[in-house]
């Protein structure tokens, strides 16, 4: 089964994860400043997390996959180099402990580790194609916001997230779907985790 077919398998949990109210208030200027940095400094402790799991899912992925993971693992140690430049403009710690609902994930990710892979490359498309398909239902953003919301829809990341759906598709996951709802239901807390925390 295509890995995109996962979507309309389940539109309900997709749709929580990818039109959350947060991202709704991004869109229309109502997120409070302290949440949304709340959330970007979470963010940037998932994005390395992230970053792990990747490095260590390219050392056993086969090789038609490789150079799309690998092109991904320049992009994030790219986005955390961003990050720490958003944080020292915005005058956030980096350092704060994870939140609940990013140690979550770390700990999915790690779980993940352990994982087939054409499992893993299943989870990191969901991971990546929600954060997509998120960020874009937010655009164009509130005035405050458009840079953020600019950052993470630009057309090089769409043709990133084709290329690693075409790797998930070559490498099928034995229960593609418990793990499709496995990752939307972890970026769905993501979202949430901001204003909860307030």
């Amino acid at each position: 089964m295509p890995v995109a077919d996962l979507l309309s398998h389940h539109p309900d949990p997709w749709r929580g994860a990818t039109r959350h109210p947060f991202l709704d208030a991004v869109r229309d200027g109502t997120i409070p400043v302290a949440a949304f940095d709340t959330w970007l400094v979470q963010d940037a402790r998932f994005v390395a997390d992230l970053l792990r799991f990747q490095a260590r899912l390219l050392a056993r992925a086969p090789r038609p996959a490789q150079a799309v993971l690998a092109g991904g693992l320049v992009a994030l140690v790219d986005e955390l180099a961003w990050f720490e430049e958003q944080a020292a403009v915005r005058g956030l710690d980096l350092a704060v402990p994870a939140l609940p609902a990013t140690a979550a994930y770390a700990q999915l990710l790690e779980r993940l580790d352990a994982a087939d892979v054409g499992t893993a490359l299943t989870a990191l498309w969901v991971v990546e194609r929600t954060y997509l398909d998120a960020w874009s239902g937010a655009s164009p953003g509130a005035p405050e916001y458009r840079p953020f919301v600019e950052h993470w829809t630009l057309p090089g990341f769409a043709d990133y997230v084709a290329g690693l759906e075409t790797a998930a598709d070559g490498v099928p996951a034995p229960d593609a779907d418990a793990v499709f709802t496995e990752v939307v239901a972890a970026e769905t807390a993501f979202w949430a985790m901001a204003v909860e925390a307030r």
